[in-house]
């Protein structure tokens, strides 16, 4: 791990002090706006519950190969540019939301890349939820190499061991889009509720530690009907493919998307307990490697010529699956806001934004204090609207 990657992890446990705090804030909103996405939207179990933990997690890495798919410099966006009207807006915005690292790939050419708070091209940095894109993603392939038939598939044809649970009736599609309808408290100020839970969570049984855990769970709703958000799904989808492919997540994306796509640098993820990777957050890349991903996604998930996903998996995944609000919800492990856009997000200001119509990808890191901020959010779309704008005018 990097020093940086360990440094942001530290200051993320400083942050769980401020956590209970900044959620009983929201939770006290009347309504929260689009952007809010309820409270803290992306927190997988790493950020907040290791204060309680006296365990120490590891990772895997997930090696790339020798060949780097070069992302060539193209004009610089001049409204961001260096006495362009837009300069000190640019400015702005990275001091004030925190930005860390921000990068702008348009027609395949990156047009802005910037870096902040001891952050460099070099350096990793936690996707935390973002890691959830990632994972559905993982999904689609397993599903085009015939590890997996269908998104239709029962659960428990994967993981035997969820047979006589809650999740009988559970489809492959249900965690995608977390409406699997089992019980699951994401409730960060709770030291009982089962995100802090699975965290102190260990297993005698031999199984992996999600597994072991979600099968106690108790269903409230019918599979498909009800949106929770849920980082545990999510955990346990990754043990699904682990187990239809029969190789660690680490593994299965270094080979399909890391070596053959070209990231440029070996990437880690968090494990649990059972050293199964986290499914949900905490995969560290470099920025440029974030970009990369969301470019593969672009591209329709093209390596050399060939789609490793099924046929229009990403208009799917990306397509609004579960409706939270007008005109905008859950996909497999994707935000949409927009009938243009959609979005990997993740908590402290981490994100993926991809809008095919513009050819346009947006990776941001960010370190914000809070986890989640309406205001934080509004600022970034309104950031992104003033790129957009400018694109346009060209």
């Amino acid at each position: 791990m990097s020093s940086l990657t360990t440094l942001f992890l530290k200051n993320l446990n400083i942050m769980t002090n401020k956590l209970q705090y900044i959620i009983r804030t929201l939770l006290s909103l009347q309504s929260l706006p689009l952007f809010g996405l309820a409270i803290a939207l992306t927190i997988g179990s790493a950020a907040f519950s290791q204060e309680s933990s006296t365990w120490e997690p590891k990772e895997h890495e997930v090696p790339n190969g020798g060949k780097t798919h070069e992302l060539s410099e193209g004009l610089p966006i001049a409204a961001f540019s260096s006495g362009g009207a837009k300069e000190s807006a640019l400015e702005d915005f990275i001091e004030e939301q925190k930005v860390a690292g921000l990068l702008i790939i348009h027609n395949g050419k990156i047009r802005l890349e910037r870096y902040a708070m001891d952050h460099s091209d070099t350096g990793l940095w936690s996707s935390l939820s973002v890691a959830k894109s990632v994972t559905s993603t993982l999904v689609g392939i397993a599903i085009k190499d015939g590890y997996i038939k269908s998104v239709d598939d029962y659960v428990t044809e994967y993981l035997s061991e969820l047979k006589g649970s809650a999740f009988d009736s559970v489809k492959v599609r249900h965690l995608l889009t977390m409406t699997s309808g089992v019980k699951w408290i994401e409730k960060y100020t709770d030291p009982d509720s089962d995100i802090a839970g699975f965290d102190k969570y260990t297993t005698a049984d031999d199984m992996k530690a999600i597994v072991s855990y979600m099968r106690r769970l108790p269903a409230v709703a019918e599979p498909g009907k009800k949106f929770n958000y849920s980082t545990g799904e999510t955990h346990l989808l990754g043990a699904l493919v682990s187990a239809a492919t029969n190789q660690s997540l680490s593994e299965y994306l270094s080979t399909k998307i890391w070596i053959p796509y070209g990231m440029e640098q070996t990437a880690t993820w968090r494990l649990d307990r059972t050293d199964q990777e986290m499914a949900g957050c905490c995969l560290q890349m470099r920025l440029r490697d974030f970009g990369r991903f969301g470019q593969f996604v672009l591209d329709d998930g093209y390596i050399n010529g060939e789609s490793i996903v099924p046929d229009d998996w990403f208009k799917t995944a990306t397509k609004i699956q579960m409706p939270l609000w007008p005109g905008g919800g859950y996909g497999y492990g994707w935000w949409i806001f927009n009938d243009h856009s959609f979005e990997a997000l993740g908590i402290h200001g981490q994100k993926i934004y991809i809008d095919p119509s513009r050819k346009l990808v947006i990776a941001i890191n960010s370190a914000w204090p809070e986890a989640d901020s309406n205001a934080r959010h509004f600022a970034a779309a309104s950031f992104i609207k003033s790129i957009t704008d400018e694109i346009d005018k060209e």
